[in-house]
């Protein structure tokens, strides 16, 4: 027996001890143990068929679990399409990202969907081939080839909750076929979805108002969450379980390393609740990652759970799920607290809202972001907020207001995206640097950029760049002119890159220096790994978000204005780390701050990564440009 097959044997003797533990909670003791048995299979058959170089990344990161939280790790999203054109052109462009010091590629939704309207390519139709207009499922073993040639693993959309009207499962159902019509939740009259409805919010009120749409072929009210073309599979039926274990499997042979998995939140139907968050979730979550592990053990999961801050941490897994749910998550309430302290000049929210999360299994990590492909929801706690004397409610419509550029006296210039009067909620769309004030042509907005980059950088996880906000792209004017895209104004902020741009060097900010010099200064600085704890302090200047990274090598404490004006990191905060020593050096300027009576002085929009340099080890150059002030 091969080291190879060994290793298989051994974890599967684990995993099906966990499959069954897991399973039974969701299916009971007899389906449960049949349905193991049909994921044993499957993970033996996939493993046989795994390639031998993907075995042999098997084996690099089961020795190496870690490689996903250390400091050097930096991630990238973007649409293929809108980065390289094809998949072919995406290779084409490895060089450029790991030049910028990437790691991690996310590319966004690229499986066949059904034709327009698709959700952004979020209504599947085929789970196992690609986008025609991007290449073919060869391209795509030919793009995780060269990227992983480039040090670089591929991320790629999994959508769990539902499949397009056009899904081969769904063509079957309304065909007449039983089985897969016990794929969906159908339903012959109003009264069980009136009961649902009842306790179901409304994801696009705009766009598709209610959560079960009629259809003629199946004579039946499917559950459609997000559009009506968009039918919720029903995971209480084990078979779907096995067939998107297939799914995985197929692609991770692909090359495929991380799966985000979408709309994973919406699993479960619960009726009296609003379907989001039930515990049957974590323990399906669990399964599949139990899965793949046996058969594909380089792969990991990425929850695309945009929850709010109390139901966050289970995607990461809590109690008995501790490391056995997802091993990344979106840390959406820190994006979310980004824009709010930027807005309103103060951190006191932020520091408080980020304080209530618990750490994060140390084995897993936080996904830092400072934007993506989405709109921003404000998912601002009402307690967090009232714990700081704000008032929720207020507090949310000044962010929305702020941010669609309606506010006096704001530099934002953002678009509201489904808004919702019954709520009041008002979505935002706009790029990083659109929001911060670029667009506006506002003198702050490049170290708002930078300051945005600099938390999610410092923070603690895998931070993951939304594509064109290294050079400081701004919303794409042109983006309703596609007929497509014009109902849509998030594809404000999915513009194409510009690669003339790119080539030409030009940088008349300094954002794409000052950004590659962040990135240079995180690679250096061992507290940066993700497994380092992550302490929120209580701010001594409002104006200033506290955050102590705790590592052998001594504390490190990264301090943000997040205002208009000099703020100041208090002397306390320094004597209670031990940082005033003869080595204290902040790692962004390189050179040693500036005490003024054992204070530090922050100019506006500022930040320091504060450290012992005494007791760091040697750092990598930071390389050249303007970092933050």
């Amino acid at each position: 027996m091969t080291r190879s097959e060994t290793g298989f044997e051994s974890r599967l003797r684990e995993g099906r001890r966990d499959l069954l533990a897991t399973l039974e909670k969701v299916y009971g003791p007899g389906p449960g143990t049949d349905v193991v048995e049909r994921l044993v299979a499957l993970a033996r058959a996939a493993h046989a068929a795994r390639p031998d170089d993907l075995r042999e990344l098997d084996e690099r990161r089961i020795r190496e679990p870690d490689w996903f939280q250390r400091p050097e790790m930096i991630g990238y999203a973007a649409y293929a399409e809108r980065f390289g054109g094809t998949l072919a052109g995406v290779g084409e462009r490895a060089s450029y990202l790991r030049d910028l010091g990437i790691g991690y590629l996310h590319l966004m939704p690229l499986l066949t969907p059904r034709p327009a309207p698709n959700d952004g390519g979020y209504a599947v139709m085929d789970y196992r081939s690609v986008r025609a207009d991007l290449g073919t499922t060869d391209d795509l073993r030919a793009l995780t080839t060269t990227l992983r040639e480039h040090g670089i693993s591929l991320c790629l959309d999994l959508v769990l909750n539902h499949v397009a009207r056009e899904h081969a499962w769904a063509v079957a159902a309304r065909a007449g076929d039983e089985e897969k019509r016990a794929y969906f939740h159908v339903h012959a009259d109003r009264e069980v979805p009136d009961a649902f409805e009842a306790t179901l919010p409304e994801v696009f009120p705009d766009f598709a108002p209610g959560n079960f749409t009629w259809d003629d072929e199946l004579a039946g009210w499917v559950w459609t969450t997000f559009n009506d073309y968009q039918w919720d599979v029903d995971w209480s039926n084990p078979a779907v379980l096995c067939e998107y274990a297939d799914i995985i499997l197929a692609l991770a042979n692909l090359g495929v390393e991380v799966f985000r998995l979408d709309a994973i939140a919406f699993l479960w139907k619960r009726l009296g609740t609003s379907c989001q968050n039930e515990p049957e979730v974590h323990e399906l979550t669990r399964a599949l990652r139990t899965v793949a592990r046996i058969a594909a053990p380089a792969v990991l999961f990425k929850a695309e759970a945009i929850v709010g801050p109390a139901d966050l941490p289970a995607y990461l897994g809590v109690g008995h799920h501790a490391g056995r749910v997802s091993d990344l998550a979106y840390h959406n309430s820190l994006m979310v607290q980004i824009w709010s302290m930027l807005a309103s000049g103060d951190a006191r929210l932020a520091a408080y809202a980020l304080q209530q999360l618990p750490p994060p299994p140390a084995t897993t990590a936080w996904v830092t972001y400072a934007r993506c492909h989405d709109d921003i929801g404000w998912a601002i706690a009402d307690d967090d907020a009232r714990a700081v004397g704000l008032d929720p409610a207020a507090h949310r419509r000044f962010l929305s207001d702020w941010y669609s550029g309606t506010h006096p006296g704001t530099w934002a210039r953002g678009l509201v995206f489904q808004e919702n009067a019954a709520t009041g909620d008002r979505r935002i769309s706009g790029s990083l640097a659109s929001l911060a004030g670029a667009e506006a042509g506002d003198p702050g907005a490049v170290a708002r950029i930078l300051l945005a980059h600099v938390l999610v950088l410092g923070f603690g996880g895998l931070p993951v760049l939304w594509m064109g906000d290294e050079i400081g792209l701004v919303d794409d004017p042109e983006w309703a002119a596609d007929p497509a895209h014009a109902a849509d104004n998030r594809w404000a902020h999915r513009p194409r890159m510009p690669w003339d741009v790119v080539h030409s060097g030009q940088d008349p900010d300094g954002v794409a220096a000052g950004l590659r010099h962040l990135l240079a200064v995180r690679r250096g600085l061992p507290h940066l790994h993700a497994a380092t704890p992550t302490e929120v302090w209580d701010p001594r200047d409002p104006r200033v978000l506290l955050v102590v990274r705790r590592h052998p090598a001594g504390p490190l404490l990264a301090a943000h204005n997040v205002s208009s004006e000099e703020a100041w990191v208090a002397a306390d905060v320094l004597h209670w780390l031990g940082l005033h020593t003869a080595g204290l050096r902040d790692a962004l300027s390189g050179c040693a701050p500036v005490l003024h009576d054992g204070a530090v002085a922050l100019a506006p929009y500022a930040a320091a990564w504060l450290h012992d340099s005494d007791r760091t080890p040697e750092a990598q150059p930071p390389g050249s440009g303007r970092g933050v002030d």
